[in-house]
């Protein structure tokens, strides 16, 4: 009986995914007054964070105290590790590993959405972090001078662009992302969750590993939030580009048709076996065809003795003489029909063969 190979988990996601539409109808974010507030508020704690740290206010002395205590020392046996987490929010390799997600998304659904999404976030988050960060040219603390102080206005030193933090802002931007183009409620939430997570705990390693401030972290974490709340503004302008790659794919698609169209088709190549022509072969010489019903005329040949020669059709068969068998001396010959069997003898009895 013949059973048929239990389907495996990848088995049936990837059967669940060939029942997905081409063409889904995308939940396309937009500007509502609950996002418009979030952003407001989002907007507001942004710059608190700022002012305070630029009137060395109480965060500074938090900052201060934080990186005094040097977390790295209080716990070593973790170090190695957060040395590789903290990886989740270096923006090269997470681009690389999100771009490959969505572009596999973009060629299921036959959409360019979600990967012009994720280019117009990377590059709204590269504008707005970086302008703050060397506008403000804040020392982080393994380049500190002077202790209580805010490390502010340092353009010229090593180390004088770490405010808000690269790390937090990105991972915000960048696991975030995957919630903001879900196409479930509950893929929205869970993925929401995910990247808060992720966020977070990137922030915090950056400031165990003494490589940030806490402010520059809190900084950074409304300066992707900030981001993510503001693409539904963008959406039109993603709009815009994805009909006008489309456009430009046809165009081309149809320029490439016409160039085919235009050229020559080459004719037919009939594939024959190849001879080598034979230099001044001379003509074979014609046959005569002759009807099978015809009888064919007897040869005569100059070797044949003289007198009269039958044809072989008039020939009688004959069988030829004696026996093709091996002799044996108990076997009788051809034609001895009347002849008794002679008795044969096996180890000095005589035995008779019954019929």
């Amino acid at each position: 009986m013949r059973t048929e190979p239990k389907p495996t988990r990848l088995d049936r996601i990837f059967a669940r995914l060939d029942r997905e539409p081409q063409r889904p109808v995308l939940d396309v974010p937009r500007m509502t007054r609950h996002r418009v507030v979030l952003f407001g508020a989002t907007l507001a704690f942004y710059l608190t964070i700022v002012l305070a740290v630029v009137t060395t206010s109480w965060l500074v002395r938090l900052d201060w105290q934080a990186m005094l205590f040097r977390p790295y020392q209080q716990w070593p046996e973790i170090h190695a590790f957060l040395d590789y987490w903290v990886v989740l929010g270096q923006r090269g390799p997470t681009a690389v590993m999100v771009a490959a997600w969505l572009g596999w998304r973009c060629w299921r659904q036959h959409t360019l959405r979600p990967l012009l999404a994720f280019g117009a976030a990377l590059l709204l988050l590269n504008v707005t972090v970086g302008a703050v960060k060397y506008g403000l040219g804040r020392s982080g603390p393994h380049y500190a001078t002077e202790v209580g102080s805010n490390e502010m206005w340092h353009w010229f030193q090593a180390g004088s662009d770490i405010f808000p933090s690269g790390h937090t802002a990105n991972a915000v931007v960048t696991w975030g992302i995957l919630a903001y183009l879900a196409s479930t409620p509950s893929a929205r939430r869970w993925l929401s969750a995910l990247s808060a997570v992720l966020s977070l705990s990137v922030g915090l390693t950056t400031v165990y590993l003494g490589t940030h401030w806490l402010s520059d972290v809190l900084l950074g974490w409304a300066a992707g939030l900030l981001v993510l709340l503001a693409l539904p503004w963008l959406e039109p302008t993603i709009a815009t580009a994805e009909a006008w790659l489309f456009t430009q794919r046809d165009r081309l698609r149809a320029r490439l048709r016409a160039r085919r169209g235009a050229l020559p088709m080459p004719e037919p190549v009939l594939l024959t076996s190849v001879q080598a022509p034979a230099a001044e072969e001379e003509p074979a010489p014609l046959r005569e065809i002759v009807p099978p019903t015809a009888a064919r005329p007897s040869r005569t040949s100059a070797l044949l003795a003289p007198g009269p020669h039958t044809s072989r059709s008039e020939r009688t068969p004959v069988a030829p003489a004696g026996s093709r068998r091996p002799p044996h001396p108990d076997r009788l010959a051809r034609g001895t029909a009347g002849q008794a069997a002679r008795p044969r003898t096996r180890g000095g009895v005589r035995s008779r063969k019954h019929h």
